[in-house]
């Protein structure tokens, strides 16, 4: 979209009404949502609506369609849920009801309307806009708005954006809602827990879930257990107890099934066993001839997705499960849903290899802690050992590994790591080139025939350095990955780096939210460590506060380094182990390419890589060719992604911004194809 579109968008905002409702279950993100398509609307010139209480309000209409105002929305961000109610609709259902729902938004003047919710809150919104003609037609007849109106509300915009906790909505990686936290639990209680979690259709949810809590057995819809399930698990149970574990977990969901379609509860478990912005420039976008569309996520970049075709593939996905064919179910729910299906059953189920291979490989986590780091290892030690390598932890990092501070890892030695803040390795800041020889020492030593390190700049920087000695030094002829682990998120060739979530999740700005002079408002200064060396936060802090007097209270909050020890968001438990699972796949395989006469010789640039996220694609990009986009002196690439998010975040705050600095979401078509790959997430 040019400037001079965007403008003119702008422009045609006035006059315009636009209405927004949360339909089906509470998600959280519904609330973000929410602000962020009221202001926004507000920002192009629009009127805005509430409808509380979802289709219900929409159809009992009166006090339940409510004018909103920019502070309507104030202090509802962080909020869990839904602000404006989200009750099924039955009377929705019927011609009748959405008769009287056509009625409320004509009386206001609302042809455009955002849906927030799952497949059949989205699935009516379309229903409806397909009758909305007919609907006038009929309301023209029985003498309830005359032809004049009608004409004047011939069209209605559906813009759907996903809000369902199942996550059962193909087409879109991840929806608003997610499951925020697991459980919270002392190790000290030698128990099993039986959790069971929402999904009456959709497994995705509780299969997350089980990564992120590294549970013994998971229960969804899509993958059936064979009979005599209850007694294998109850076997895998016991023999874990024996081995030490001190808590099982295992993870239901609520639709979970057997093979013959019986319904497996919580409760026959325990007896057996003991997801804004976006929304509003599609609808002011949209013409009588622009197809319904929903708001989606591609890996970290808004898309428009045609409505009906996410809900023709989300039918095909409940066809399948209908006829039992539960392995195209699998692949029908999307690449990631797959991929976490096969990662789970790789860590839940395998154990080390019988036979030992030729390789060994070391783990070190290097820079400032970063949630996450834990589940990475424990993952990727876990994958190696079934693949028979040896496999060697290193403690504090590259120093770590120049002072020989090595200790061979067994798989029970990273249990519970998931879920656990910092780094259990330890973690240093320094690079290899002071210590370059003795690092070699340590190489040749232990025989390691590949490294994985996880961490931030450093991380990679010190990559890129035993790479460029690999002229001085056969030794570090091997296999090198780095996990991008750093709260910073600044290290090149990944979008996201692990340990991010949790620290923009975590951060708490509750204290800086303060009563000032005329209405319930509240300033927030945000300011990055380095910005500039005279404008220290102390020095913005003092100034506040002399020229606030008498009018608003200034306060200091050092957010960042308090975040790097905490416990991982469930995001970053899942990223973290899917991370350490590539990983050590990538570097097996470049393990048996590189192997030759007894030894492990890989010297060629794609062998030192970073594993990161771009878009919605796992990649594995050579460190030599990430120097060239790298700011070494400011340690992070020269280009971020995330400055397009800066214009949104302006709007939203109610800046004069220029609306040509905003990049809109592109159409994305919803095919088998699309959905089959893997989002990373």
């Amino acid at each position: 979209m040019s400037s001079m579109d965007l403008e003119k968008l702008k422009m045609t905002g006035a006059g315009r009404a636009i209405a927004v409702l949360t339909s089906g279950g509470d998600a959280q993100g519904m609330n973000a949502a929410v602000r962020a398509v009221t202001r926004m609307g507000i920002y192009v010139g629009a009127k805005v609506y509430l409808i509380y209480e979802g289709y219900q309000g929409l159809v009992d209409g009166g006090d339940n369609i409510k004018l909103a105002h920019w502070h309507s929305v104030t202090n509802i961000i962080q909020q869990g849920g839904t602000v404006i109610g989200s009750a099924r609709c039955k009377a929705f259902t019927t011609r009748e009801g959405r008769l009287a729902a056509a009625f409320n938004l004509v009386k206001k003047g609302i042809t455009n309307l955002c849906v927030c919710g799952g497949d059949g809150s989205l699935t009516g919104a379309n229903i409806f806009r397909n009758e909305w003609s007919s609907l006038l037609e009929e309301l023209v007849q029985k003498g309830r708005i005359t032809d004049t109106l009608a004409k004047q509300h011939d069209h209605l915009n559906i813009v759907g954006l996903v809000g369902s906790i199942d996550n059962d909505f193909c087409g879109t990686d991840m929806t608003i809602g997610i499951i925020d936290a697991i459980m919270t639990t002392a190790q000290s209680h030698q128990r099993t827990f039986v959790l069971e979690v929402m999904g009456r259709h959709c497994g995705y949810l509780a299969l997350v879930s089980a990564l992120a809590s590294g549970a013994d057995w998971l229960f969804i819809p899509e993958a059936p257990p064979q009979e005599g399930w209850e007694d294998r698990m109850c076997a895998r149970l016991e023999g874990s107890r024996i081995k030490g574990s001190r808590l099982n977990i295992v993870i239901v969901a609520e639709g979970a099934i057997d093979i013959n379609g019986k319904p497996i509860s919580s409760t026959y478990i325990k007896d057996s066993s003991k997801l804004g912005v976006e929304a509003v420039v599609a609808l002011l976008e949209a013409s009588p001839d622009t197809p319904a569309c929903v708001i989606g996520l591609s890996g970290n970049h808004a898309v428009r997705l045609p409505l009906m075709e996410c809900v023709e593939m989300t039918k095909l996905v409940q066809t399948a499960m209908n006829e039992k064919r539960f392995n195209e179910t699998i692949k029908l729910r999307g690449g990631s849903f797959e991929n976490n299906w096969n990662i789970y059953k790789l860590l839940a189920f395998q154990r080390p290899a019988q036979s030992a291979s030729n390789f060994s490989l070391a783990i070190l986590n290097v820079g400032a802690p970063a949630p996450g780091m834990n589940a990475a290892v424990r993952s990727a030690v876990r994958i190696a050992l079934a693949h028979g390598h040896k496999v060697y932890a290193v403690q504090d990092g590259y120093q770590g590994l120049a002072n020989g501070t090595v200790y061979e890892m067994e798989w029970h030695k990273v249990a519970g790591w998931t879920g656990q803040g910092g780094s259990l390795l330890g973690t240093k800041r320094t690079l290899p080139n002071k210590n370059m020889e003795k690092i070699v020492e340590t190489i040749a030593k232990y025989n390691i025939s590949a490294l994985l390190v996880i961490g931030g700049f450093e991380a990679y920087e010190g990559v890129l350095q035993l790479f460029e000695a690999r002229s001085r030094y056969d030794e570090l002829c091997i296999p090198m990955c780095v996990i991008p682990a750093t709260i910073s998120n600044n290290v090149p060739g990944t979008d996201f780096s692990l340990g991010a979530d949790t620290a923009v999740n975590a951060t708490n700005v509750e204290h800086l939210a303060e009563k000032m002079k005329k209405d319930i408002q509240r300033g927030l200064v945000l300011r990055n460590e380095k910005c500039h060396e005279n404008y220290t936060t102390d020095f913005i802090h003092r100034l506040y506060s002399s020229e606030g007097k008498g009018i608003f209270d200034c306060r200091v909050n050092v957010l960042g380094h308090l975040q790097q020890g905490g416990a991982p968001s469930p995001f970053d438990r899942n990223f973290g182990t899917k991370l350490g699972v590539r990983a050590i796949q990538w570097i097996s395989e470049r393990l048996t390419e590189n192997y030759r006469q007894g030894r492990v010789f890989a010297n060629s640039p794609d062998t030192a890589c970073v594993l990161g996220l771009n878009r919605k694609v796992i990649s594995f990009m050579p460190v030599t060719e990430l120097k060239a986009v790298t700011d070494f002196e400011h340690r992070m690439p020269k280009v971020q992604w995330w400055f397009n998010l800066r214009p949104m975040l302006k709007m939203l705050a109610k800046y004069q911004t220029s609306f040509c600095e905003y990049v809109p979401g592109e159409i994305e078509h919803v095919t088998r194809r699309s959905i089959s790959i893997d989002s990373g997430f």
